[in-house]
């Protein structure tokens, strides 16, 4: 497990609450019974914070509009066209309503968008197997195919496991095709981590994010205050991103 892996499920809200009302437990038995007390209402703050659909829209939201979305047409054209694997939230559009396949919007559904709109010739997708042997890379190759993007426009990188990875990889590939500039393609949440590190790398990078999926939904009951299990499982890929920065920083990534 790296570092950025083993931080952000150790400060994932659930994952450090239990971990402190268990540390609570032992300081209580061990008659520290005043910093049992702290510990325990920390590690309860931390889950209700996650738990609000305001903190989800004032930290996740803080990273989404860095690089704001534009629409296909009016992005500038380059050289080609880089798209990470992963996903957030299964691609829905809004992280506060539940998930539904007729609206939600994936990465391939934005590169495939970009290449027709003449926004670059080539595709490069990356991202290496997570599970058995059909890599990420292969499976958004097949998905660009049947959106009759040709197979000689798609280039894969099959081996990268992380967001740096996905760049030093990738940035191989543009040396080897003498390729220069790049439309990068991920999620809005994920986009300053990845353009910070493309940046890094020296490429001449611009970013095409999806759609910001951390945005008030058009429901009146929807309310800031009011907990809310989506918005305390959307909080595991913020936490993410801010965790990742900071090692990424630390490692001289960004």
């Amino acid at each position: 497990m790296t570092l950025s892996s083993f931080l952000t499920n150790l400060v994932i809200p659930l994952n450090l609450c239990i971990a402190l009302l268990v540390a609570a437990v032992v300081l209580f038995m061990v008659r520290l019974r005043k910093l049992a007390f702290v510990v325990a209402v920390t590690g309860l703050s931390w889950v209700l914070f996650w738990s609000l659909p305001a903190s989800s829209l004032w930290a996740g939201g803080r990273l989404e509009q860095l690089y704001p979305y534009v629409a296909a047409s009016q992005v500038p054209t380059a050289d080609a066209i880089v798209v990470l694997g992963g996903h957030t939230a299964n691609g829905r559009q809004n992280w506060f309503e539940p998930y539904d396949s007729d609206t939600a919007t994936t990465r391939i559904n934005r590169a495939a968008a970009l290449y027709k709109a003449g926004r670059a010739p080539v595709v490069i997708v990356s991202g290496a197997a997570l599970e058995g042997d059909v890599s990420e890379a292969q499976v958004m190759a097949r998905a660009l195919k049947q959106r009759d993007i040709p197979e000689n426009a798609i280039i894969m990188e099959s081996r990268s496991l992380t967001t740096y990875e996905n760049a030093s990889y990738t940035t191989q590939i543009l040396k080897q095709h003498n390729i220069k500039d790049v439309l990068v393609v991920t999620s809005a949440l994920h986009m300053p981590r990845a353009m910070a590190v493309f940046e890094k790398l020296g490429v001449s990078a611009q970013a095409a994010p999806l759609t910001p999926q951390i945005v008030v939904p058009d429901d009146p009951r929807f309310s800031f205050w009011q907990p809310d299990s989506r918005a305390l499982t959307a909080s595991r890929s913020i936490v993410k991103e801010y965790v990742g920065l900071l090692v990424y920083w630390l490692r001289g990534w960004v």
